[in-house]
């Protein structure tokens, strides 16, 4: 068992009342600086506040404390003891010290992870959200984080897999494309902040090799007939989640035996597939600061269509 506190904080030039605003919205769909979608994001059951439980990937915990625009604790869920927590606090005219303590006992394994694999993680992340608090209120950030190899390989090695589930009623041009399949399946992952609802931008690999054949909506079909096979992809993007479903009917001699051969490797690859294209968006993404900054910009030089009298 053993007790680490680990601490980061910044001097940015702006007001606290400005940075404050930025930590009230975190966990908010417009969440302007947790380091998403390069990680995932923070997410709660309820807006932020006392009592709102959720984390961000497979930490989790509950808000504790909050003062709007100065500081928000949370605690760790149980088996989890300790809390973090972030605050701001001003430093003069026009500038403030922002805040991120970690507390927290760890037990068994979670010993030796913390030094080699969590703290690398940790401390990247919270690097990156003061970068996005820079972006946004300092008009940007002169030497933003940099990616070790080695958090680059955690950062995979932890990257979400997509989950198996039906067919969804939505993937309209999937099942209209083939009647009676004799084999269907379904990925799915959930979508992040700056990913691409395009359905185009997801077809990855598959673009190369086989045809779009039909698009409507946020559904893309693809033609990946091969070897005798009748086949089609569907990407399905919706708000919250794009989806790799597959229908396959072998209607041949030759086309039975081929399908035979690669069945049980097709879910692995399916699912391989979507996984590489999710991370690879997100980490070409912009980052939450990035977009929130283009977001004010673009309101600020909008042109106003108010008409004098």
């Amino acid at each position: 068992m053993g007790v680490v506190r680990n601490e980061h904080e910044r001097l940015v030039e702006a007001p606290a009342e400005a940075v404050g605003a930025l930590l009230d919205r975190l966990s908010a769909e417009d969440d302007p600086i947790f380091p998403a979608p390069g990680w995932a994001p923070m997410a709660f059951d309820r807006p932020l506040g006392v009592g709102a439980a959720g984390g961000h990937g497979p930490v989790r915990y509950a808000v504790t404390e909050y003062e709007p625009g100065r500081r928000v604790r949370f605690a760790f869920t149980p088996p989890g003891e300790g809390f973090h927590e972030f605050t701001v606090e001003p430093r003069g005219e026009g500038r403030c010290l922002v805040r991120h303590v970690l507390e927290a006992r760890w037990r068994g394994l979670d010993v030796l992870l913390w030094p080699t694999a969590v703290r690398p993680v940790h401390d990247s992340m919270m690097e990156e959200l003061f970068d996005n608090i820079e972006r946004v209120v300092a008009g940007g950030c002169a030497r933003p984080v940099r990616w070790t190899p080695r958090l680059r390989l955690l950062n995979r090695l932890w990257w979400p897999r997509p989950r198996t589930v039906e067919v969804p009623r939505e993937a309209r041009l999937l099942r209209a494309a083939m009647e009676q399949p004799g084999y269907q399946d379904a990925y799915r992952m959930e979508t992040r902040a700056g990913l691409p609802r395009d359905p185009g931008a997801w077809t990855g690999v598959l673009r190369d090799a086989f045809p779009v054949i039909a698009r409507e909506g946020g559904e893309l079909l693809m033609d990946v007939d091969t070897a005798g096979l009748t086949a089609r992809a569907s990407i399905l993007v919706d708000e919250w989640h794009v989806t790799l479903s597959t229908a396959v009917r072998a209607d041949s001699a030759r086309s039975r035996l081929y399908w035979g051969a690669v069945r049980c490797a097709h879910p692995f690859m399916a699912r391989m597939m979507l996984r590489r294209v999710h991370r690879r968006l997100s980490l070409a993404a912009p980052s939450a600061g990035e977009r929130a900054a283009a977001a004010r910009r673009s309101s600020v030089s909008a042109p106003s269509h108010l008409v004098s009298g």
